[in-house]
């Protein structure tokens, strides 16, 4: 395990001794291709890396050796297209296993490695192009995707290279014939080519619930942040199989599917699907020995719906949660059915994870958890001071001693939108929230889905944990709509669970239930039943366009 190369300690015996004590150690040039890939390859190239299935039945498992191997190679073949230190590269490569040979290749070359999601349009394609000069794009092949692309490319004139997976198609270069021409012998460069530190590493398109998305720009020693992540917080172990649902193009891919895990000694388990089917998951995790497991709050309510006494979960040992709120009847549902605890935590694109629910701690359902070790978290007023216990504010993060390991940069090519969040030390991050006297931080809502009723402040979480705890409701979201005499009522769009049906008798029962489990104020006036409910591509909840927002 090299996570002891990079951190003071590993092994924290209550969490005021993590808050206290853990420090890192960052070397003055740190390469995650190099120095954690190839360094395992080195020491332990049988050291089991990356465990793949896809719902076909198809099976496949790369060690360390072979992780060195097919990334040199794929760090060759991006050179003979014309790839070099700096220039942008998008992967549209869904869970496709040839991601991680792609985005270590990237790495070791010091290109700048952009993950997008396969759900984007021409016109998202395009804007993205646009805004990071992107110079090629690798995509899976989803014939969708390819001709989004395609149609893309006239508006897009930074992009030269266009490379497919898994098959051919006109115009495009072919991924698996240039990988097995490739030389497998790549030297890491020195001089000019070399990464420093500060250079640009990753850029995220932030899926943005209101606007268009932001570039968030992150740096090489972005990976030794998300040793928090992993060790502190998925409590992925030397040896383990680790598996945080998310598709590629995430965020929270970083978070849960490559450079905490392997920090830390950890596998990485891989799903690759196209629809989510709960009993396939819960199949595949228990098969192949998950022993952590990540997914977001949404996954959970539709994993509780199945019945799980039919598995054997004796190998998972530990399951967290982010991405969203995390209701407290999910939690306790899954803890009945399961016997597991449900770890939650809170971050954003912008950082590694934030606030968390640590090993050392006792869960309370709902919270969020306590500040990360050298991250120094506050709940602030409007004018950036720190709010006393029990009183709603911003989360923000105080920078007087610097930027912590793992933040990002700032907004790529645009200082004046970072100047927004980040000025006079403090970066704000637009959500809402409050702490307890002990130190838990509770999630409100963002910013701009907090709305006042009658003269009291209403946040969407509440309202929703609130119906989610009725058996009808699968999912909802709670926003405001305008009304003469309240200012604003509280209105709920909810999906029905199975073999429920709309109804006015159902709207009633619903408001009484909202009625007893949370204040009166808060019960929601308007009943909406849906099919769906309106998502970012990346699964959070648009309350935006719910609201009758413009904005996409």
């Amino acid at each position: 395990m090299l996570l002891n190369k990079y951190v003071s300690k590993a092994d924290f015996v209550s969490y005021e001794d993590f808050k206290e004590n853990f420090r890192f150690n960052i070397p003055a040039s740190f390469n995650f291709g190099y120095d954690i890939v190839d360094e395992y390859a080195g020491i332990s190239p049988e050291k089991s890396a990356l465990v793949w299935c896809d719902e076909n039945g198809r099976e496949a498992a790369y060690n360390f050796g072979q992780m060195k191997f097919y990334s040199d190679k794929t760090a060759n073949y991006f050179r003979s297209l014309g790839i070099k230190k700096g220039d942008a590269v998008m992967l549209i490569l869904k869970r496709h296993f040839e991601f991680w040979f792609a985005s270590i290749a990237l790495h070791k070359l010091g290109a700048i490695c952009i993950p997008a999601t396969h759900l984007l349009t021409p016109k998202d394609i395009a804007y993205r192009c646009k805004a990071a000069s992107i110079k090629m794009i690798i995509s899976c092949a989803d014939k969708k995707v390819i001709e989004s692309v395609d149609t893309a490319q006239k508006d897009s004139p930074t992009l030269k290279i266009k490379v497919s997976v898994r098959q051919r198609f006109g115009g495009w270069e072919y991924f698996d014939e240039g990988l097995e021409k490739a030389n497998p012998a790549f030297r890491r460069p020195i001089g000019p080519e070399a990464t420093q530190n500060d250079d640009i590493f990753l850029l995220y398109f932030t899926s943005g619930t209101t606007g268009m998305p932001k570039m968030v720009c992150h740096d090489f020693i972005y990976p030794l942040g998300h040793i928090m992540t992993a060790k502190f917080w998925l409590n992925n172990t030397d040896g383990g199989l680790h598996l945080t649902v998310a598709d590629t193009g995430w965020a929270k891919a970083a978070w849960g599917k490559i450079y905490g895990q392997w920090i830390a000694g950890s596998s990485v388990f891989v799903y690759d699907y196209e629809k989510f089917i709960p009993k396939n998951l819960i199949e595949v995790v228990t098969r192949h020995g998950v022993t952590s497991f990540c997914a977001p709050p949404t996954i959970y309510r539709y994993l509780i719906k199945e019945d799980l006494s039919k598995y054997d979960f004796t190998k998972l040992k530990y399951c967290c949660t982010a991405g969203e709120p995390l209701n407290p009847e999910v939690y306790n549902q899954f803890l009945k059915l399961t016997g597991h605890k449900l770890m939650e935590a809170y971050g954003q694109t912008e950082t590694v994870v934030q606030i968390a629910t640590f090993p050392w701690m006792q869960p309370k359902p709902g919270s969020m958890g306590k500040p990360m070790a050298c991250y120094d978290i506050d709940i602030v007023d409007d004018n950036g001071n720190s709010c006393e216990a029990g009183n709603e504010g911003q989360i923000a993060i105080r920078l007087e001693k610097g930027r912590p390991v793992g933040m990002f940069k700032g907004y790529y090519r645009d200082e004046a939108l970072t100047q927004t969040v980040w000025h006079n030390n403090i970066y704000y991050t637009g959500d809402i929230a409050y702490r307890d006297e002990d130190g838990y931080f509770w999630f409100v809502g963002r910013s701009d889905d907090c709305f006042k009723s009658s003269g009291y402040r209403i946040g969407p979480f509440e309202v929703e944990s609130a119906l989610l705890e009725h058996p009808a409701v699968l999912e909802c979201a709670i926003t405001a709509v305008p009304d003469p005499d309240r200012g604003q009522v509280v209105k709920a769009t909810v999906v029905l669970a199975k073999n429920f049906t709309a109804s006015d008798a159902l709207v009633k029962e619903l408001q009484e239930h909202v009625k007893k489990v949370t204040a009166p104020y808060k019960y929601p006036r308007i009943v909406e039943f849906v099919s769906e409910l309106p998502k970012t591509i990346s699964g959070k909840i648009r309350r935006v366009e719910i609201r009758g927002g413009k904005e996409k």
